[in-house]
């Protein structure tokens, strides 16, 4: 039990002198503040007694009484409080009634005549078993608590990624994220710049949780403000990099690409800190790897220089974009998904045109490789489809 609290024990029995033989022999344990002892004569007036006193947590009791025998009063104690464990005294060989006892709930039973040594061994037992489940039922609260905060945070992350994106006449675009926990460490954004164009970025922070959902939000963040001063992506990613080392003592760091779309050109200008190369599926069933320097992480190391490069998208053609969780995916027999079965995901044939049957497309062909297997890591995509 808590450490300076009491064990508190009721005795009920009808006979006088049990109640005398116990304060007798527990007197030391009473005197030095480990032990409370209550008395009750009968199952009724024990029962009162549980309603009143909820620091009571072993019943000691006889099982012939008046008014209200110790079988029935086993029975009725869990209504008041289904943690408190009852020890039955039966006479020797009465072996019926200790069987009744144990089938009705008792925790152990003693004999009588009571060897009081026998009584405090089982005692001890006793309040060990209480002071487990007590225990149990702390860690059970506090992991309800620790799971309703990770579902706020889990909704928190969710509603910052964006779900509605800029669509155009030639243009759309989608995306999607499925955290292996609760809190992910991927993220997606889709930001409007200065004219008509559009900043693309997907990274996947190191680690998983709330240290990476941390970081995640950090670089997010960071991201969005350098994105709406700098145009060139190289410098973007030099910007956010820098400030993310600052303050990196946790070591983290965040792969990431980042694009800038022109609908008007269909022209992307991106760089990669380290990211996955994306892939672009072209209008005839083709598809290829987009040509990128990969860079390095974010986070780990100042004044690192980043460098770009550009790509006129043709009509039909689409640019995916995603993590780890994609290629990496991996079922029971710990084969991954693969980078041959993504660039594969349309069976050879012209992407659809719309974006986010893309995405559905992608994410099931995931789930069906997997066949139920859970996530190791986040799984993210996310899709720009040109017309």
């Amino acid at each position: 039990m808590a450490e300076n609290i009491p064990n508190h024990i009721l005795v009920v029995d009808d006979e006088p002198d049990l109640e005398i033989l116990m304060k007798q022999r527990m007197r030391r344990e009473v005197r030095r503040g480990e032990l409370v002892l209550s008395f009750a004569q009968n199952g009724s007036q024990a029962l009162e007694i549980l309603k009143e006193n909820n620091k009571i947590q072993i019943v000691l009791s006889d099982i012939n009484m008046p008014v209200m025998d110790g079988l029935t009063m086993l029975e009725k104690i869990p209504s008041i409080d289904d943690k408190i464990k009852t020890v039955m005294i039966s006479a020797y060989g009465d072996m019926k009634n200790i069987r009744h006892a144990m089938n009705r709930g008792a925790f152990d039973f003693i004999t009588k005549p009571v060897d009081f040594e026998d009584l405090k061994i089982t005692i001890d037992r006793t309040n060990r078993r209480v002071a487990f489940e007590h225990e149990l039922h702390e860690n059970r609260e506090k992991l309800i608590s620790i799971q309703s905060e990770l579902e706020t945070a889990s909704a928190m992350q969710q509603s910052i990624l964006p779900r509605i994106f800029p669509v155009g006449e030639n243009f759309q675009i989608d995306a999607s994220m499925d955290a292996a926990r609760e809190i992910g460490g991927d993220f997606y954004d889709v930001v409007k710049r200065r004219g008509n164009q559009i900043g693309l970025c997907i990274a996947d922070v190191s680690g998983k949780g709330i240290p990476a959902a941390l970081f995640m939000m950090s670089s997010r963040t960071l991201l969005n403000g350098a994105s709406i001063g700098m145009e060139e992506p190289e410098k973007v990613l030099r910007e956010v990099n820098d400030l993310l080392e600052i303050s990196n003592e946790s070591m983290m760091f965040v792969t990431l690409f980042y694009a800038v779309f022109d609908p008007t050109t269909r022209c992307i200008h991106y760089s990669n800190g380290g990211h996955n190369q994306p892939i672009v599926f072209r209008a005839d069933g083709s598809v290829y790897e987009l040509e990128t320097s990969r860079g390095v992480a974010l986070g780990v190391a100042r004044g690192v220089e980043f460098e770009s490069s550009s790509l006129e998208l043709q009509p039909g053609e689409v640019l995916l974009l995603y993590t780890d969780g994609v290629n990496e995916a991996e079922r029971g027999d710990a084969s991954f998904f693969g980078m041959e079965r993504l660039m594969q995901v349309f069976d050879g044939k012209p992407p659809p045109k719309n974006a986010k049957q893309v995405t559905e497309t992608v994410f099931a062909k995931v789930r069906e490789f997997t066949d139920g297997n859970e996530p190791s890591d986040d799984i993210t995509c996310l899709v720009l489809c040109v017309s």
